[in-house]
């Protein structure tokens, strides 16, 4: 009975691990599983990883469908894509050459260093110039639209953004204090719908309810304390919703300019949803209502 060769097992045993390691560095790209922290008490108390510092006109754009989205959107100016082989076979961008800018084939390691071990990158990073601002004259033609007061965290705002474009809305509309610009987290979270909706900053949200109404929008304040249930503030055949941030709401010039303010009916213990939430409901409720107007 003979005895296995020492050399041919170690060389087994390489193979192995780098099957296994590139198993696990697939599902990393595809977002199954983070990046591995090698001491997490260190990480919170002094992480290494450090935000790089982007200029006015750059920002950084990750994750499979965000820079796909990206990608198709003529609108917008690409600067270079870094991508690892696996991510760039995902994209199906044909020939690397005829794209028309730099690509740089990159780790999933590689881009841990730019983007932090957090970041769901999936293997794909775009540096890009950020879409140019949008006014109200950008709306689409659609009888709905989101309207947010002050609503400062940009996951939430991209997910409002994902549903809104689920729901054909026409535009989503915010103030330029405090509010999210365009950054990764918001284009992540909003999982390419950046790219498919106008974000429209304004100066005074007030003021621009007012111009809506005029182009024929009746504007329905979400709050808590509404006098009626959504469903029974809805009216005419045009909707503006208006969702105020988390804790404080809708702002006491806001309450007092929109056309009516309504609530959610929840039976439950729980009285309150999240804003995104809030905003998925809201527009789902208005969609019921104009199919029938």
């Amino acid at each position: 009975m003979s005895k296995d060769n020492p050399g041919d097992k170690n060389a087994k045993d390489t193979h192995y691990a780098t099957l296994r390691r590139a198993h696990r560095d697939g599902k990393r790209e595809r977002g199954e599983i983070p990046t591995p922290v090698q001491d997490k008490r260190k990480r919170s108390a002094a992480p290494d990883w450090k935000a790089p510092q982007l200029a006015p006109d750059q920002v950084l754009l990750y994750g499979i469908h965000t820079v796909r989205a990206a990608l198709d959107n003529p609108e917008r100016k690409i600067i270079k894509l870094s991508v690892t082989q696996n991510a760039l076979v995902r994209l199906e961008t044909g020939p690397v050459e005829e794209l028309g800018f730099p690509v740089e084939i990159v780790t999933p390691q590689d881009l841990d260093k730019i983007l932090g071990p957090d970041a769901i990158h999936q293997g794909a990073m775009l540096e890009t110039v950020p879409l140019p601002v949008r006014r109200l004259s950008a709306l689409n033609d659609s009888p709905l639209i989101l309207v947010l007061d002050q609503v400062t965290d940009p996951h939430n705002v991209g997910a409002i953004m994902r549903s809104a474009v689920a729901f054909n809305a026409g535009a989503l509309i915010t103030t330029q204090r405090h509010s999210p610009t365009e950054s990764g987290v918001m284009a992540k979270s909003a999982s390419g719908a950046l790219e498919m909706i106008p974000y429209i900053q304004v100066t005074n949200l007030a003021d621009t309810l007012e111009e809506l109404h005029k182009l024929g929008f009746v504007s329905i304040g979400l709050d808590s304390e509404g006098s009626e249930p959504l469903e029974q503030a809805l009216t005419g055949v045009k909707i503006a919703l208006v969702l105020g941030a988390e804790g404080k709401g809708l702002r006491q010039k806001t309450r007092q300019t929109v056309n009516a303010l309504a609530r959610l009916e929840m039976p439950g213990a729980i009285k309150s949803l999240n804003v995104s939430n809030a905003a998925a409901i809201a527009m789902y409720a208005a969609r019921g209502h104009l199919a029938k107007a």
